[in-house]
């Protein structure tokens, strides 16, 4: 099973937990969640109106062994308005726009999405149960 918490973070909620979402998936191949500001297709939804975050950011997908990937989905613009870093313990690696990363199995985590104009964050929390 997959587990993600995510908190949306500007300067004046800084701190606060109230508004984290949790979302989680089965461990099996083809099991999806997506993150970003379409609610129709996302599991956890960011505030419509940060609009460095796409309809459809982030795409965690289950392969055949039961193992996730994280895949930065390319939205309308050419270039994003966001950056993207993954971090497991000491570990952080930027992530490519369009690019996929392996989740570590069994491993936790963080992916945040900075918004390159603006202080503020997604912060997505990840935990692979094995």
């Amino acid at each position: 099973m997959l587990e993600l918490t995510m908190a949306a973070v500007s300067p004046a909620e800084e701190g606060a937990t109230a508004g984290m979402l949790m979302a989680d998936a089965p461990s099996e191949p083809g099991a999806v969640l997506r993150v970003g500001r379409d609610k129709s297709v996302c599991r956890l939804s960011t505030p419509d109106d940060w609009l460095f975050v796409s309809r459809v950011h982030l795409e965690f997908l289950c392969g055949p062994e039961g193992t996730w990937q994280l895949t930065w989905l390319r939205g309308s613009q050419p270039d994003p308005s966001s950056e993207v870093r993954l971090t497991v313990g000491e570990y952080a690696q930027p992530i490519a726009y369009g690019g996929t990363v392996p989740l570590p199995r069994g491993g936790s985590g963080e992916i945040i999405i900075q918004d390159r104009t603006a202080p503020r964050s997604v912060n997505v929390g990840f935990y692979h149960e094995v």
